[in-house]
């Protein structure tokens, strides 16, 4: 059988009503009848791609893919910037993506984008060393954590040219590179006497979303997934089947993620309060639905921390950084100073991995009370 030529294909630049010039990628393949048929891809607009050779770098990822596909063709992207382009356009894809989160592709995008590609990203792929990457990662001033994602991330990218055969199977030089996640510091969290300061001067909405995620440890991104009918105020429940992040709702982030939370006599007491003047309170509403959006998407948690939550902490005095997942550390936190196994912590924050879990500080708890009373 006679095996497919290389394919270069063609990229033009093409205009657009009502919008920005698009490029537009085109190549031939052949159907299930045999028969050869011109294929089309857009690449992207001209605002995202400026420059035909941005447009040709974009575009070389999905030349390699097409070319596997058609004739066999096994060679592969040279380059760690050309293997990332093609670990982007199969992993990262801007649409919905079931494996990861689309706050997941945004980070796993910028930490490519910044540290990783300006240092590695001519290198050969035969050419990457563990040492010197390990030493690169050593001499970042960033956080340990930072660090050990940074390795695991050039780690899958490699494991992807494996997994596509461009690399052999113990070709992954990331793979010996040795780098420590432990916390250097432990994160912030917030005083009971903190916490009730500010829930005294925060409104109803932001109250209620403090109190959630500081008694069930739930992530801001699954708080905005609520909805009413969600929310058992009988059984003390709250089923967890969605997470919103900047207006896009997916899947919670891991299965263990979607177990039901039970909710004490405090916090269903602050949902009812919230309820009884929220602007959408039938059962099919967003529980933190947007005004401005007419209910049909909840609010934004980066607009809530800055313009409310941080606000309102500088006013009572709070000089620490805080985030709605300063609440969530704090919970965390008082479980592990009250002795509470790392299993049933696990089960409570809803980890996925126990290695998560046991990264908790054990911290020393100044509050008077036990967190359930005092909050």
């Amino acid at each position: 059988m006679k095996r497919s030529r290389y394919q270069q294909g063609s990229l033009r630049r093409e205009p657009r009503k009502g919008g920005s010039d698009v490029w537009v990628f085109r190549w031939r393949e052949t159907d299930t009848s045999g028969v050869r048929r011109m294929r089309k891809r857009i690449v992207g607009s001209t605002r995202e791609f400026p420059s035909n050779a941005a447009a040709q770098a974009a575009v070389q990822a999905f030349r390699f893919d097409i070319n596997n596909q058609s004739c066999g063709q096994r060679e592969g992207p040279q380059t760690f910037r050309m293997l990332i382009d093609h670990y982007r356009l199969k992993e990262l894809p801007m649409t919905s993506n079931e494996r990861k989160t689309r706050l997941t592709q945004r980070v796993y995008w910028t930490n490519l984008k910044r540290p990783i590609l300006p240092r590695w990203g001519d290198y050969q792929l035969r050419k990457v060393s563990s040492v010197e990457v390990e030493d690169w990662l050593k001499s970042l001033l960033l956080a340990s954590a930072t660090k050990a994602k940074l390795r695991n991330l050039m780690s899958a990218v490699f494991r992807h040219a494996i997994r596509y055969g461009w690399l052999g199977q113990y070709e992954n030089p990331i793979a010996m590179v040795r780098v420590s996640a432990k916390r250097k510091r432990a994160p912030e969290t917030v005083t009971a006497e903190e916490f009730r300061s500010l829930l005294a001067e925060l409104p109803d909405r932001e109250r209620a979303i403090g109190v959630i995620c500081a008694t069930t440890g739930l992530r801001v991104s699954e708080v905005l997934g609520l909805k009413w009918e969600d929310i058992d105020f009988v059984l003390g429940t709250a089923n967890v089947f969605r997470s919103v992040t900047d207006g896009h709702v997916e899947h919670c982030k891991t299965e263990t993620s979607q177990q039901p939370v039970p909710l004490d006599e405090i916090t269903r007491g602050e949902l009812l309060r919230w309820r009884l003047v929220a602007p959408y309170c039938a059962n099919s509403d967003w529980t933190f639905a947007s005004a401005k959006l007419w209910g049909r998407m909840p609010i934004w948690a980066n607009t809530s921390r800055e313009k409310i939550l941080q606000r309102v902490a500088r006013k009572v005095g709070i000089a620490k950084p805080i985030g709605w997942h300063t609440f969530r550390h704090t919970y965390s936190s008082l479980l592990a100073e009250n002795g509470n196994d790392v299993k049933v912590v696990q089960e409570l924050m809803r980890h996925a991995k126990v290695a998560t879990t046991m990264e908790i500080p054990m911290l020393e708890w100044n509050g008077s009370v036990r967190p359930k009373a005092g909050w």
